[in-house]
């Protein structure tokens, strides 16, 4: 086994669920959330992981894979999902997600539509684009709101989403847990020791797990093809979105602006599933990125 990095990076489909998304390191998800949410109904004590994948009502209906999905002990559902590049219709997706634990609480016969609350959690490698010239907010909690009195109008259904590449704390200027963990996030796979600041419990448990040379063989050769997609992944998207955008605004010049923005979109989003696509990347995982159907993935060339 040769060791490039003593830490894996989180962000990959293997790091995030190694850390995350396994039965024995769920006391690293709970503290995560607990941290995250501060949820003034108490605090979270366990956790039960539901299957990722998830149907429609129809067998012919579009299907949800999650990254993480679980429920706590008071029946609340979590979808946790890491985003590690740019997606133009993520908010779309994780809004289309959020249903199908709403659809699930649904019981036969008598019900009276009482729900417990949906958090969907998106911790983002990228920066939503109208948000870019906004430095100081990278901490988003959305929920329905009154326009009429400014309060919140159904406090069960909330999405959360953590622009990762706000947040430049240095170890020095930690001062909460939440700090703490969101600085570990950001850096784990740049990091060569323990931060002397990140002495808790939690986090030995954490680095621990991360540690590159405890893993197997097998487990390390799947961390390095996970760390490969997703380091494919970044650089086909970055250059595929640019690429898209200007071929689709030259051709705007001729159909007028409006149009150009659309074409420039729709191009971007299909340059990009292309060369993702020719990289070998899953088309699952394109699916995922780009919001395309695989039909239409398997039909570009």
């Amino acid at each position: 086994m040769r060791v490039k990095d003593k830490y894996i990076n989180p962000f990959t489909d293997f790091g995030f669920k190694k850390l995350f998304g396994s039965e024995p390191n769920k006391d690293l998800l709970v503290d995560f959330l607990n941290e995250l949410l501060q949820k003034k109904t108490g605090q979270i004590i366990d956790l039960t992981y539901l299957p990722p994948e998830q149907l429609g009502r129809h067998i012919d209906n579009r299907k949800a894979i999650f990254d993480i999905y679980c429920e706590n002990e008071y029946g609340e559902r979590f979808i946790v999902e890491l985003q590690k590049a740019k997606q133009n219709y993520f908010k779309d997706r994780s809004i289309y997600y959020s249903t199908f634990p709403i659809q699930q609480q649904a019981e036969k016969g008598q019900w009276d539509f009482k729900l417990n609350a949906i958090y969907t959690v998106g911790i983002l490698d990228f920066v939503f684009d109208e948000d870019k010239e906004d430095q100081d907010v990278f901490h988003h909690e959305v929920k329905l709101i009154d326009q009429s009195t400014k309060r919140v109008f159904y406090d069960k259904l909330t999405y959360i989403y953590l622009e990762m590449p706000k947040f430049t704390k240095t170890e020095n200027e930690l001062e909460t847990h939440f700090d703490k963990w969101l600085y570990i996030l950001r850096n784990l796979e740049n990091l060569t020791n323990r931060p002397k600041k990140l002495q808790e419990k939690i986090f030995g448990k954490l680095f621990e797990q991360a540690e590159i040379a405890n893993y197997t063989d097998q487990e390390y050769a799947e961390y390095e093809e996970s760390l490969k997609v997703y380091r494919d992944l970044k650089n086909v998207i970055d250059t595929a979105f640019d690429e898209g955008k200007a071929e689709g605004l030259a051709e705007g010049k001729a159909v007028g602006l409006a149009e150009g923005i659309e074409k420039s979109k729709d191009a971007a989003i299909r340059l990009t599933a292309l060369q993702l696509k020719q990289e070998g990347i899953p088309h699952e995982t394109i699916a995922k990125v780009t919001g395309l159907t695989i039909k239409i993935i398997n039909e570009l060339s």
